[in-house]
């Protein structure tokens, strides 16, 4: 059982808010929906308007509970997750799909929205018994609201993607490029 994959479901579904600099929500539609699972073969079929709902609701709670752990709050993040393993149980079920060999995934029965739900959040609390809340992080790049898991050795990561963290790059070299000419540069009058 692979409990990285389950702990992404929980950054996938928050980064559909306008992670990696994209604009817009993701999650905006029932297309945006089908498109987060259409990888996930027992949760790509019979998604609902009410999944929506509930996997927005779903989505801010996880943001939240990385909001909690970036700022250090590992009561109120532990506290959320217990929360939300109460209200998405899960429950170990076999299961042989695409041609894998028999394996456990971690579902509840019922909606498309349970079913994500339970394994992003079964895999939450596995990852951070096992790396601590310090490897949960919020992305700091200006305007986004990417989260991510650092598994990094040195547990440096800064930003969600690729994307986020060239953005950051580029715009600091600017600055220093622009603090270095600003100071050297001389003006037109002062050339006369």
């Amino acid at each position: 059982m692979d409990l990285n994959s389950y702990a992404e479901l929980a950054v996938r579904l928050v980064n559909t808010a306008g992670a990696g600099g994209e604009d817009g929500d993701r999650l905006a539609n029932l297309d945006g929906l089908r498109d987060l699972v259409a990888d996930r073969e027992h949760l790509n079929t019979g998604v609902t308007r009410n999944d929506l709902d509930a996997m927005r609701g779903l989505r801010a709670e996880l943001r939240a509970f990385f909001v909690d752990c970036a700022q250090g709050d590992g009561e109120d993040a532990a506290a959320r997750l217990n929360t939300l393993l109460i209200q998405h149980p899960v429950h170990p079920q076999l299961s042989g799909h695409d041609g894998q060999p028999w394996h456990v995934h971690y579902t509840e029965s019922g909606s498309v929205a349970d079913k994500y739900a339970a394994g992003a959040v079964m895999g939450l609390a596995v990852r951070l018994t096992d790396v601590g809340i310090d490897r949960f992080g919020v992305c700091q790049a200006t305007g986004c609201q990417g989260v991510f898991i650092d598994t990094s050795t040195t547990n440096t990561r800064r930003f969600c993607s690729e994307r986020c963290t060239n953005r950051a790059n580029v715009s600091a070299f600017s600055a220093r490029k622009q603090g270095e000419d600003g100071g050297d540069a001389k003006t037109p009058s002062a050339l006369a």
